[in-house]
């Protein structure tokens, strides 16, 4: 199983427009990722002009040194974008921070709504593709009459405390409660101070249980008893309109039709098998496109849980049968993703992503699992399991 490593304090991976290489099955390194320079040093100075200019409004708030707008600088992006000609942009340029050498890329465009009208579409078509929770960690800041490219999210956040702003145009990015929310020049994106970061370095999200400080040194996430916070639901609606806004298909193809929920397929098989009672399930539906005439697409299964503990323990004998051969999980198995007093099963690796943000978290029951600093880690109601919201690259099957 690969999937990306999601952070519970934000909402990606990552891979929003930020330049790093993103990690992930489904996620290809993002547009405008700028190759490392080994040296920290620009090969060229940038001609008098607007980069200039741009760098001296960057300097006032972070570093900005050894600007070149040579196309042969090896820190210059070589992803889908930013690039001259493109969505108005007329010049590019970049230059490195003075303490951790990282870079900053720059783009000028002629037209600030046309060059965020491309970014949209651009992100609009990687959801499409099936990467829905792309442009969640957007590293995109707008300024005046240029654009910035950080690529590190402590430069965006020493940034957006200028006048610049990131532009977010996928439709699930948070903004929390805090944080300047201003119109885009395109309807569908926004503008805001609030840096998502998957790594957990970006701005604080104070709308989510935040950590306990009690001074004994426990790892991120991992409460040394009870729990940071799960989500819960009071029906079947409630939960559908929760999760509306994630790349489950509950939007346009959902039903409760007992034979609706209990299809089988070879490409989306659930958690829950027969009788939806004896797994503590209340209710239940499925959300996606049932095979009619050619095969299934998009299917999860939405539950509101009555015996949380017994859906966990059939799903820890669920889960320990898959791997008892070869210690590998079926790609094709749905994961079981718990909330309060709901759960939704899915093999979606861009939908549990985003349902990481919402709070849910997996039920993992694999042996010596382990979670790395910063990931949520709790106890399951049944006996060796965990809930986390880390999920590592397995093989799968």
């Amino acid at each position: 199983m690969r999937i990306q490593r999601i952070l519970a304090t934000t909402a990606a991976l990552a891979c929003l427009a930020a330049l790093p290489a993103c990690k992930g099955e489904g996620h290809a390194a993002p547009p405008g990722a700028p190759a490392p320079s080994a040296s920290g040093t620009a090969g060229g100075a940038a001609a008098e002009g607007p980069l200039v200019r741009a760098q001296q409004y960057i300097r006032q708030w972070a570093g900005c040194e050894d600007l070149s707008a040579k196309a042969e600088d090896p820190r210059m992006p070589h992803g889908d974008f930013p690039k001259a000609g493109q969505w108005s942009v007329t010049q590019t340029g970049v230059c490195s921070t003075t303490a951790d050498k990282s870079d900053i890329v720059i783009a000028v465009p002629k037209d600030m709504k046309e060059f965020q009208a491309g970014y949209k579409k651009y992100v609009m078509d990687r959801i499409s593709g099936g990467e829905g929770a792309y442009g969640l960690f957007s590293n995109v800041l707008i300024g005046k009459d240029f654009v910035a490219f950080p690529t590190l999210p402590k430069t965006s956040m020493a940034l957006v405390r200028s006048e610049m702003r990131v532009l977010t145009c996928n439709p699930t990015a948070p903004v929390p409660k805090g944080y300047k929310r201003e119109k885009a020049l395109v309807e569908g994106c926004g503008l805001s101070d609030f840096v998502a970061a998957e790594d957990g370095s970006g701005s604080p999200n104070l709308e989510i249980p935040q950590n306990p400080s009690d001074g004994r040194g426990e790892k991120a996430g991992q409460p040394a008893t009870g729990s940071l916070g799960l989500p819960r639901a009071g029906s079947i609606a409630e939960l559908r309109t929760l999760v509306n806004n994630s790349p489950l298909a509950c939007k346009e193809h959902f039903s409760t039709d007992p034979e609706a929920v209990a299809i089988e397929s070879i490409d989306f098989q659930p958690v829950v098998e027969g009788n939806a009672l004896d797994w503590g399930v209340t209710g239940r539906a499925l959300c996606g496109q049932p095979a009619d005439g050619q095969r299934a697409r998009s299917l999860s299964w939405l539950d509101t849980v009555g015996d949380m503990r017994r859906l966990q323990t059939k799903a820890k004998a669920a889960q320990q049968a898959d791997l008892k051969d070869d210690g590998k999980l079926r790609a094709t198995a749905s994961r079981l993703l718990v909330g309060e007093n709901v759960a939704v099963e899915t093999n979606s690796v861009s939908a549990r992503f985003v349902l990481y943000q919402m709070q849910f978290l997996y039920l993992n029951c694999m042996r010596g699992f382990s979670a790395p600093s910063g990931y949520r880690l709790e106890k399951a109601q049944v006996e060796g399991c965990v809930l986390t919201n880390y999920e590592p690259e397995h093989p799968v099957r």
